[in-house]
Order: structure tokens, then sequence, then C-alpha cells
């Protein structure tokens, strides 16, 4: 009996640091995601300062694409 109730409490822990896991990856990820974007999109706009409005619109809708991952990610981690 008793090794049954240490099987579960593993598994509970084992539950808890998986999602410790996923919780840390949904605020990593859409950071590094971001980033790169912002990064792409300011030397996209130093290359041809004509097309900075076209860019900047498509690295707005990139970002808020990149936090609503990141959103559904805390979401999961609460339910």
């Amino acid at each position: 009996m008793r090794n049954l109730v240490l099987a579960v409490q593993e598994a509970g822990e084992l539950k808890d640091g998986l999602k410790a896991i996923g919780f840390g990856l949904a605020a990593i990820g859409p950071g590094a995601g971001i980033g790169i974007l912002v990064g792409n999109a300011v030397q996209a706009m130093a290359r041809q300062p004509e097309m900075a409005g076209n860019v900047r619109t498509t690295m707005f809708l990139g970002i808020a694409f990149a936090e609503a991952l990141a959103l559904f990610g805390f979401a999961l981690y609460f339910i």
C-alpha cells in the first residue's frame, strides 16, 4: 500500500513539474520570437526606409500573434 501512495505522489510531482516547464516555455518562446521579429523589422526599415510603414504594420501583427500564443500558454497553465 505504501508503494502505491509513493507512486501517486511522484505522479503528482511529475505533473506539477511538467506544468512549470510548460509555463516557462510559454514565457520564453514568444519573448525570443518577438526579439527576432523586431530585430529583423528594424533591419528591413534601415535598408528600405520608404517601406517602413508597411514593415511596421506587419511587425505589429506578428507581435500580436506571438503575444496571443503566450497568453494561451499562461491560460493553459492555470487550467
